[in-house]
């Protein structure tokens, strides 16, 4: 059977998995602990569920539910963090070497060991802490940064000129964005019509499809061995055989030291600016399922499936942004200020709703929050050279990961200890630390590094970063 050289249906039919689970998670874990601490059937009419007198306990269960929902949450991502980050950045930095299917392929049997334990766990009624122990299982096979590093890496590999790549990389970045919103839009109906089974079992069926494609139909992008590598020597000695460790290392150390310092300067500050980013937005955003569950909103699956097919959209405004801005030759630190002010001024809208139709209106200033990914991801690229665009895409994987594992764990615990007085608090502070991010701009700036006219007027498109599940990043 002929190959082909195509990773968006892997991005488009992963997405629609684990965005179609990934509402179905917090809500089957908030019904459980609901039952298991009150005793009473989740209550499923909204007039009934925000409704209570003097005389009913409904809003102590609701406080408390939402404590301990916000607590697994912690928990799953203390069980996952450590494991995924070592084997993201051990495989897509190794990947230079050996090639880019493994990367993909391994988070993909992650993925769908969790799926195949989640529906276990729902269909037997079994423990919901055994999904902790399926959390760390799946990490060990890498996540959605992982597998996106991969994809990143894969695409460069096979495009030859920087219009082609950028084209392919944000086509890559639109189908996550359409994909997860169809996904999103389709869980509350699938759940009130299925219950959580089906939808659980769907979503597994799509990732084992997605790894029967990565198996048997993707090529490999990187056919020739590498120095170093071959198998035998004219010498009839075998070559120096390093661990995949030791070369994560060495790859990462190489790309660094063929920087002169001033590119080094440069690289850091760039990444520490998607990083403290990355961390805001992540934590922002990380609670908002359990915002939208709790009172004075308490919504359903539908409308939770509503708001969340709306929150993708971020993925088109942004890219329709970055695409505009970059035509009209605005500079590309001014498209990362303008993201950025996007995020402050929608998590600190986000933070005083009190009804439903605000709810849905805050996520329009939210629109072009991803901008500031493509932009970064494109000043970066443009420093590492081609032969190491492995390597770069591993680091910034692993402090991706790094960050939205952090920022999930942090605000999780955050939301738990101010539900009870402000529920829209860690947005607020999530919008605080945007200032962050906003000043290394300010920094990087003074350095006279932007290059909005560099590289034609599409290269400053690229990927936009896709974590949570639910920011713009496939969830882990």
């Amino acid at each position: 059977m002929k190959g082909v050289f195509l990773v968006e249906p892997i991005v488009a039919l992963y997405a629609f998995a684990i965005y179609l689970a990934g509402p179905l998670m917090d809500q089957y874990v908030y019904r459980r602990l609901w039952q298991d601490l009150t005793n009473i059937t989740y209550p499923h009419d909204n007039s009934t569920q925000c409704t209570h007198n003097e005389t009913s306990n409904h809003s102590v269960y609701y406080e408390e539910v939402q404590r301990q929902a916000s607590l697994f949450s912690l928990y799953s991502e203390l069980f996952t963090i450590i494991p995924s980050l070592v084997v993201t950045l051990m495989l897509v930095v190794y990947s230079d070497q050996r090639g880019r299917k493994f990367t993909i392929i391994m988070p993909l049997i992650g993925g769908l060991i969790y799926s195949l334990s989640f529906l276990t766990v729902s269909y037997f009624e079994l423990n919901i802490y055994l999904l902790l122990g399926a959390s760390l299982v799946s990490s060990l096979f890498g996540s959605g940064g992982t597998l996106m590093g991969g994809c990143f890496a894969y695409i460069a590999d096979m495009c030859d000129n920087g219009r082609q790549k950028t084209l392919r990389l944000a086509g890559v970045d639109m189908v996550i964005g359409l994909l997860s919103g169809v996904a999103a839009l389709s869980t509350g109906y699938f759940l009130r019509a299925a219950g959580f089974n089906w939808p659980i079992l769907t979503s597994a069926m799509f990732q084992g499809v997605t790894l029967l494609y990565a198996v048997f139909l993707l090529e490999e992008s990187i056919k020739q061995t590498p120095a170093g590598y071959s198998d035998s020597s004219d010498s009839g000695e075998a070559p120096p055989h390093r661990s995949a460790m030791k070369q994560m290392f060495l790859g990462i150390y190489l790309m660094f030291k063929g920087l002169s310092r001033k590119d080094n300067i440069r690289l850091v500050l760039l990444m520490l600016i998607l990083v403290t980013f990355d961390l805001a937005y992540v934590g922002g955003i990380s609670s908002i399922t359990l915002f939208e569950l709790n009172e004075p909103l308490c919504w359903d699956g539908i409308l939770i499936g509503y708001g969340s097919a709306l929150s993708t959209t971020v993925f088109v405004g942004s890219f329709l942004g970055v695409l505009a801005l970059t035509h009209w030759g605005v500079p590309q630190l001014v498209i990362v200020s303008v993201g950025l002010l996007s995020v402050i001024s929608g998590l600190t809208l986000m933070s005083f709703v009190k009804t439903t139709l605000v709810m849905f209106l805050v996520r329009i200033p939210l629109v072009l929050a991803i901008m500031p990914f493509p932009v970064l991801r494109t000043m970066m690229s443009k420093i590492v050279s081609t032969s190491e665009q492995g390597a770069l895409f591993g680091c910034v994987a692993f402090l991706q990961s790094l960050s939205g594992s952090v920022a999930s764990t942090v605000f999780s615990s955050i939301y738990a200890i101010t539900v009870g007085w402000w529920p829209g608090f860690s947005f607020l502070l999530a919008a605080i630390l945007c200032i962050i991010p906003s000043v290394l701009v300010g920094v990087l700036s003074l350095l006279k590094v932007d290059t909005a006219q560099e590289g034609g007027e599409t290269e400053g498109l690229v990927s936009a970063e896709v974590e949570p599940g639910v920011d713009g990043d496939i969830p882990s």
